[in-house]
């Protein structure tokens, strides 16, 4: 797996939101372990360190717990937590420049369903 990292923000940050991202999709559930430090160092090529950080920011939101000996595992309602949160981030910072830009090009709820591209069609 290759991952391109975007230079405006920190690694250690796009790692942890790359981990969200997997929890929220369910590539990650609830009491599953995460690569171990060295693993995901070695496989994206970063330092040790930048894991770490990332993977302690993830401790502190409470969403995967050390294992003392085990490793990190994802806590017990993460997903939903995480849900809760994202959605409450993107109508607070997405969702208005969203808006405003769909009410300048003219746009409703009914011509985007039935001009999107296939690709975008709602999964269950």
């Amino acid at each position: 797996m290759t991952i391109t990292w975007n230079d405006s923000v920190p690694i250690y940050r796009q790692l942890r939101e790359r981990v969200v991202a997997m929890i929220l999709d369910g590539a990650l559930n609830e009491g599953d372990p995460l690569p171990s430090v060295r693993q995901v160092a070695a496989d994206f090529q970063i330092n040790p360190l930048t894991v770490s950080k990332a993977y302690q920011e993830l401790v502190d939101d409470q969403l995967v717990e050390k294992r003392r000996g085990l490793g990190m595992f994802v806590t017990d309602g993460a997903r939903e937590a995480l849900l809760k949160s994202e959605r409450e981030r993107f109508l607070r910072e997405e969702w208005p420049a969203l808006y405003a830009r769909l009410q300048r090009l003219g746009l409703d709820l009914k011509t985007l369903m039935r001009e999107a591209p296939a690709t975008t069609e709602q999964q269950p």
